[in-house]
């Protein structure tokens, strides 16, 4: 494995490192974290979070797979500057989705939930996002998209991108219905992504 190799397996490594231990401490006080495709929900809710839980499992083994045997895989932008500025913007992700789910605290969950009473977070990383874990999400595809720029990563990365989006339409049309005129007064004075 070269340095590009390693840095990209650090970088995955931290993102999904953390995602999980974050699940797992909250398991550990008997929150259930994942609730994406589980519990009573509109079906189009169902069907977006079961197909985004599928594809962000393949986009990280895409992207596991792109980083371990890169050299069975062609690489489509060969310049090591822009690969570099792909590290930096995942590395960014990274930072912006722990300081997202640190800042949850316990109110963090993966899918829309109505069964566990959670409040609503509008402090500081998300004084300035309503979405700071999905900007997270987003920059680290984007940015092992461009650091290991196969045909597969991009196809996969632009796909959990877009998912996550519709997510977060369906998360907006839930969250009125548990936080009231505080969430829509929040929608008001803060943006969707940054």
């Amino acid at each position: 494995m070269n340095t590009n190799n390693i840095i990209g397996l650090i970088v995955i490594l931290v993102f999904y490192g953390s995602y999980f231990a974050k699940m797992f401490m909250q398991g550990k006080n008997g929150i259930k974290t994942d609730r994406m495709g589980r519990g009573s929900k509109p079906k189009k809710t169902s069907v977006i979070e079961t197909i985004l839980k599928s594809i962000t499992f393949l986009t990280a083994g895409i992207q596991f797979i792109s980083v371990v045997f890169i050299k069975n895989l062609p690489i489509l932008i060969q310049n090591n500057l822009i690969r570099y500025i792909g590290f930096v913007i995942a590395l960014l992700g990274v930072v912006v989705f722990i300081t997202a789910m640190v800042t949850m605290r316990d109110s963090w969950r993966a899918g829309i939930d109505n069964t566990q009473k959670t409040k609503i977070i509008n402090t500081g990383i998300y004084k300035y996002s309503r979405n700071p874990a999905f900007v997270g999400f987003d920059l680290f595809y984007i940015g092992i998209a461009i650091a290991f720029s196969n045909t597969f990563n991009l196809i996969f990365a632009c796909s959990s991108i877009l998912l996550l989006h519709l997510q977060i339409l369906e998360e907006e049309k839930f969250l009125p219905t548990v936080f009231g005129k505080e969430y829509l007064d929040y929608k008001k004075k803060t943006r969707r992504y940054f």
